[in-house]
């Protein structure tokens, strides 16, 4: 993926506030590199960025996603700050194996090479089956919202719907915290492999100058 007019800025500090403000003009981060572009060119064409939002107070999981965490009845979730280490490459390494565009090296691109560090406070939601880590994902904290980083899970235990189920546990999260906002990334305005986040609803999306209802979201998940 080659992002088309970026802007970028590097930032090793923001305050719960300062992140908060960015994420609301669609500003993202891979430690401590800030972000935003509205096109990119992938092996399928040019893409319009949709940065994305949930309004947390109002989501109501639907009967397909309730379905998902019964699924997962038997997983233990752990939620803790984020880190690196072997176990948590590992199994990066065997996820990314799934994709043809956008391939990233390593965690690192994601985190920085010491999440504890920048440039905000970043929580791990860990997903284990008996003692082993099968899925993991990673979300920054703010004033009044939180955003997820990136996810990913063992490809082998893909039937489990894993990266529906990391987004519902984020929200489960966001909700305890008593956050008001979950921005789960970006989805294209094409179909891609993002469209699953376009059924959480109340899905709001930002047209680079202000939020509205996303196309097509579910107003109310039934």
């Amino acid at each position: 993926m080659q992002p088309v007019h970026d802007e970028h800025f590097v930032s090793w500090n923001q305050s719960p506030e300062q992140m908060d403000a960015l994420w609301l003009t669609g500003w993202r981060h891979f430690g401590p590199i800030f972000y935003r572009y509205r096109e990119a060119v992938t092996t399928d064409g040019l893409r319009h960025v949709m940065p994305l939002r949930i309004d947390v107070e109002r989501f109501i999981a639907s009967k397909s996603q309730r379905r998902v965490l019964r699924k997962n009845e038997d997983l233990v979730v752990k939620v803790k700050r984020a880190v690196i280490d072997d176990e948590r490459q590992r199994l990066f390494d065997a996820h990314k194996m799934r994709f043809k565009d956008n391939i990233p090296n390593s965690l690192e691109d994601f985190l920085g090479p010491a999440p504890h560090a920048v440039p905000c406070i970043t929580l791990e939601i860990g997903t284990y089956l008996a003692d082993r880590l099968i899925a993991a994902s990673y979300m920054d904290v703010g004033a009044s919202g939180v955003s997820g980083l990136y996810a990913f899970f063992e490809p082998n235990e893909a039937h489990r719907s894993l990266g529906t189920a990391t987004m519902l546990w984020e929200l489960t999260v966001a909700r305890r915290a008593s956050k008001r906002w979950h921005y789960p990334g970006y989805c294209y305005r094409e179909p891609s492999i993002y469209d699953y986040k376009k059924h959480f609803g109340p899905m709001e999306c930002y047209d680079w100058e202000q939020w509205k209802p996303l196309p097509d979201s579910p107003t109310e998940n039934p």
